[in-house]
């Protein structure tokens, strides 16, 4: 049902089953999919396209221009999966052509109250934004990672999947896979065990991340050098390479 009140441009594609609340706006670039529901005073801007069963509470913001000062209008969009949840007062802008043109957010993610996604940022499946965390521009999220509230991303951040953050986090480098960090700026504390034994990981699963999280923070080795280590020791273990991919995608250095 889309309420009388609620303004929805022409050429808006919206699915048969899509609720709109009332004062919400949705532009002319936006395709929502089937099963989602948008609260009172939410403003979508494209072009974006959102996936199915996707919610969005009141005073959100999705899919407005970027804060970047080079932005100059270009046409650039916001790709949403399925089954996410906007809390109030979440905002998700677009990309720049400075780098893919394109923000991109997956599937069966939580942004809590006040969540920020900035421009060109690229955020994975099953992660968690706690109240107040800010991505900035070019950021990257990996799967299932959990952003405590008032955590703060510098732009061109990867954050490996499995990875959780403490309250109040200000990550200036890049978070390998699977640790958990916390302080001004970031430090890693151990591996996110108890999040990998709720995800099903085995304890021979989680012993071998232990001992590559060793290798690359306990051996005063550098991250080249541990990338070597943990190449020529570990092999058949879908785990570790997910470690080793992430040790490569970082362009910041990581947190030490």
């Amino acid at each position: 049902m889309i309420d009388p009140r609620a303004i929805i441009e022409p050429g808006a594609q919206l699915a048969d089953d899509v609720t709109v609340g009332p004062w919400s706006y949705i532009g002319a670039d936006v395709v929502i999919g089937a099963g989602t529901e948008i609260a009172s005073h939410v403003v979508i801007k494209g072009p974006t396209v959102m996936g199915s069963g996707n919610r969005v509470f009141q005073f959100s913001t999705i899919g407005e221009e970027c804060q970047d000062k080079k932005y100059a209008g270009e046409p650039t969009r916001l790709e949403i999966g399925d089954n996410n949840v906007f809390r109030e007062g979440t905002t998700v802008h677009r990309g720049t052509i400075q780098d893919q043109s394109l923000t991109k957010i997956g599937s069966h993610n939580l942004f809590m109250v006040n969540a920020h996604i900035a421009h060109d940022c690229m955020v994975g499946d099953h992660i968690i934004l706690a109240n107040n965390v800010a991505l900035a521009g070019h950021v990257h999220v990996g799967d299932h990672t959990i952003l405590g509230g008032f955590t703060a991303v510098h732009q061109f951040c990867h954050i490996g999947s499995h990875v959780m953050c403490g309250a109040g986090t200000v990550v200036l480098k890049d978070i390998p896979a699977y640790v958990m960090a916390t302080g001004n700026p970031a430090q890693p504390h151990g591996i996110n065990a108890e999040g990998l034994k709720r995800r099903g990981f085995t304890p021979e699963m989680i012993r071998g991340i232990r001992q590559a999280y060793k290798t690359i923070y306990r051996k005063k080795l550098t991250t080249v050098e541990a990338l070597a280590v943990l190449e020529a020791e570990v092999v058949d273990s879908p785990e570790i390479d997910l470690l080793i991919a992430s040790l490569k995608d970082s362009t910041r250095g990581i947190i030490r």
